[in-house]
């Protein structure tokens, strides 16, 4: 053996992922990759855009106003120029908050473009090129998902939530767009995942904010620890797979090579899904099931006696603990599958309109809760993640039965949302923020995104021009260039 090859042998595996990361060039991409970027980062702005609405966000953008410094990186909506820090934290939670852009499941879940944020806010910073976004957003997919599949069990099935995963896939976004080299990189990658491990806690039982804040967090961890690294700060090389690092602290199986093997022969975000509703990613073949049955037999709340899903035990977990069955706040509702079946039942559609508390409230919604019931089925649970099975079992007041089976939702890559369907979702999300030229000029810019001078020119399309959204401002000291 060379001494170059046992230099290499002893290489950790963030060593050889930020090797990689920092030298790949956007002419390495497939076709396919760049055009999947683009259709996620559409949905992503959509998402944001109806983000930037919510209630919560509101909250968090009132301290952002408070604690934000000057800086190059745009906040979304509000379209003020601040730090890439709190810009990053302040567009990721719009993205995440309304549970409604993308979703990635094997051994664990994940929304991938959680972290396009970093990849926008430290674009901006570093002056770079829509080519170059296109490369952070898609190292952003590739990692994520290659840490999804490589515990067994996912740590979600120990107790942990997947935000802890975006900690250490962050900074490489955040690390690329600021142009690292590999060293820093792994420091960087040191400094975040070293500090940022996430409670299940966050989506279990009675749901609050902090269910759609975790992974924004961690985003906004690998920022600022990319931004240290930039400045020669260091952290544990060993971070996964040394002494008290992830796969020691975190086992008892870990299968490493899944995180470098075949780097650059494929491409993850080719394989990641989106939300056709704004819900738990469990629920939607759930949902899409009933709306089925409801719609092709014209089934009214009235003739409806019970509705049997036969699910993962993830799911019967997760979804229909006893909090779920009396959600009173949109992100226990969201995640709670007798309110999601029930409001299919009712209203014929899932959408943000069924996530407003009059609409949690609304009594002949509540009347049909107890009519749902889950059942882990094993039979099922033999097949997952390959397919997310789900079984509906309805039965009427007279008597009948209904039956429907479905292996994966709408959105799924082997039943993907078309362009259009993209496209309407964006618009629906960005009314009320963007104008219609506005919202033209920005899905332009997207389709585009390779010919695009800069990442400001971009961001810049995002900031409200509508007379209907003068509800945020950043006003007082935070009232930025």
């Amino acid at each position: 053996m060379t001494t170059k090859e046992a230099v290499l042998t002893k290489e950790t595996v963030t060593a050889k992922m930020s090797r990689w990361a920092a030298s790949l060039q956007y002419t390495q991409l497939s076709k396919d990759a760049v055009y999947q970027a683009k259709r996620l980062l559409l949905d992503s702005v959509g998402c944001a855009l109806g983000g930037y609405q919510q209630h919560d966000v509101k909250i968090a953008l009132s301290v952002v106003d408070e604690i934000a410094g000057r800086g190059p990186s745009t906040v979304i909506g509000a379209g003020k120029r601040i730090d890439p820090v709190s810009a990053s934290l302040a567009n990721a939670l719009m993205i995440r908050c309304m549970d409604y852009n993308d979703i990635y499941w094997k051994q664990d879940p994940s929304h991938p473009s959680d972290i396009f944020p970093a990849a926008l806010a430290c674009g901006e910073r570093a002056k770079s090129d829509g080519k170059e976004l296109i490369v952070s957003l898609v190292l952003g997919h590739e990692f994520e998902m290659r840490f999804c599949e490589a515990a067994f069990p996912g740590i979600r099935e120990r107790g942990w939530h997947h935000a802890t995963l975006t900690a250490f896939v962050s900074p490489i976004v955040a690390g690329r767009a600021l142009h690292l080299n590999g060293e820093q990189m792994q420091h960087a990658i040191g400094i975040a995942a070293s500090r940022q491990c996430t409670l299940g806690a966050v989506t279990a039982g009675k749901l609050t904010m902090m269910k759609n804040t975790v992974d924004p967090m961690a985003t906004q961890s690998g920022v600022f620890a990319a931004l240290l690294a930039e400045k020669g700060y260091t952290g544990p090389e060993h971070v996964v797979d040394g002494k008290e690092g992830l796969t020691q602290c975190f086992g008892p199986e870990w299968k490493l090579d899944v995180l470098t093997q075949g780097l650059g022969d494929s491409w993850r975000i080719t394989q990641c899904g989106m939300k056709f509703f704004p819900t738990e990613a469990l629920t939607h073949a759930p949902i899409s099931a009933v709306l089925d049955l409801v719609k092709e037999n014209d089934l009214h709340p009235d003739q409806v006696e019970k509705i049997q899903i036969r699910s993962l035990a993830r799911a019967a977990d997760i979804l229909s603990d006893p909090s779920k069955y009396d959600p009173h706040t949109k992100e226990t509702a969201d995640h709670s599958l007798p309110y999601v079946i029930a409001a299919a039942l009712v209203d014929r559609q899932v959408t943000p309109a069924q996530f407003t508390l009059q609409k949690i409230m609304d009594p002949i919604i509540r009347g049909q809760l107890n009519k749902v019931e889950v059942v882990a089925d094993p039979e099922i649970e033999k097949v997952f993640p390959g397919l997310q099975r789900v079984v509906i079992n309805l039965m009427t007041t007279s008597g009948r039965s209904f039956t429907k089976q479905l292996d994966y939702p709408k959105g799924d890559p082997r039943n993907p949302l078309t362009d259009q369907e993209v496209e309407e979702k964006f618009s629906a999300l960005g009314d009320g923020v963007l104008s219609k030229a506005q919202q033209e000029k920005l899905k332009d810019a997207i389709w585009n995104l390779e010919k695009l001078n800069s990442v400001n020119q971009l961001m810049a399309l995002m900031k409200s021009d509508t007379r209907r959204d003068s509800r945020f401002r950043l006003s007082g000291r935070a009232k930025l260039a």
